[in-house]
Order: C-alpha cells, then structure tokens, then sequence
C-alpha cells in the first residue's frame, strides 16, 4: 500500500494511500485514515474531489478530510498517474 500523501496537523497524522488493488480502477482516487483507523475512507479524485466511502471516519473528519484533498488535489492526482504508471510513488508530507 504506497503511501502517497501524508498531513500532519498538531492533533492528528492523515495518511492517504493506495491500495495494490487499485490499480485495476480507473478512475482516480485515495483511501484516507489515521493511525488506529482500520476501515479507511475513500475520495474520489475525479472529477470533483467527493467523499466515495465513508469508512470509520466521522463527519467531521471527512469534512477535514475532504478540504485537505481539495488542496492538494493536483498533487494527489500526479500521485495517482505515477501509482497507475507502475512508478515508485514517495510519500508527499505537509505539516499544518
């Protein structure tokens, strides 16, 4: 599961990754948690930044989530190119 995106705020760490199975899908997308979360949320990445699966998140958190996406939302897609591409994908870490 590559890592693709990693923000981390004074609160919480997000992680944004994809699974090895993902590949099969065509349209782009992320699966999203935080540490302890097992039932990850899934964005759609395209072609609008959506919420596709819910998971353990609350509403709050996709809310968060969400916006996150929202704003790296190129850098998330060239993450996805590189993915689909069977290219090493290197996580992109931001700090709030």
């Amino acid at each position: 599961m590559p890592k693709a995106f990693i923000y981390a705020t004074a609160k919480v760490i997000w992680t944004f990754l994809f699974y090895g199975t993902d590949n099969n899908e065509n349209r782009a997308h992320v699966h999203v948690g935080k540490a302890g979360v097992v039932d990850l949320g899934k964005i759609w990445l395209e072609p609008e930044v959506e919420i596709a699966k819910k998971g353990e998140l609350t509403d709050k958190q996709i809310a968060q989530v969400l916006g996150i996406a929202k704003r790296f939302q190129k850098e998330l897609l060239e993450q996805w190119v590189k993915f689909k591409a069977g290219e090493k994908v290197k996580s992109i870490k931001v700090k709030e």
